[in-house]
């Protein structure tokens, strides 16, 4: 069955490269498990290595034990919300890359959020129908570092 994901990565030659995409550590962090499940679906079927979990202190215990390159984070999380778990991990891991993914359609980055590196091109609001442009984002965002 061919993926939507497969026919984006023709297009992903420079990329593939420079690293294996199942190198690459995705965690997604969303209280909604249709979201959280379809997301991670398709970045698997990229062949990434993905990781969920429906809360931002279920996060905090997986980042405990595997070192992420991007985390893919809700902002309305029961418990912790996702401006304050993107701080917090910022400050203990300072490698990992990030992206929002909100349903407020309304929702401006905080001062610290843009301070952090977070920019208004990494936000995406629900719903997100075209999901190759998280494909597209991730590879943006780590090709600082996969560069010679």
């Amino acid at each position: 069955m061919a993926t939507g994901c497969q026919t984006f990565l023709k297009d992903s030659y420079k990329f593939e490269k420079m690293m294996k995409r199942s190198d690459i550590k995705i965690l997604i962090i969303d209280d909604e498990p249709f979201i959280r499940e379809s997301l991670a679906g398709f970045l698997e079927d990229c062949d990434y290595f993905v990781s969920s979990a429906d809360s931002s202190e279920q996060a905090m215990d997986q980042l405990r034990e595997t070192p992420f390159d991007i985390a893919i984070v809700d902002l309305r999380l029961p418990g912790m919300n996702g401006d304050v778990f993107i701080q917090d991990v910022s400050r203990l891991a300072p490698q990992i890359r990030f992206l929002i993914h909100t349903g407020s359609v309304d929702y401006r980055l905080s001062a610290e959020l843009l301070e952090i590196g977070v920019r208004p091109e990494h936000v995406f609001y629900k719903p997100q129908h075209d999901l190759a442009l998280f494909v597209d984002k991730i590879e943006d965002l780590l090709k600082d570092r996969l560069l010679p």
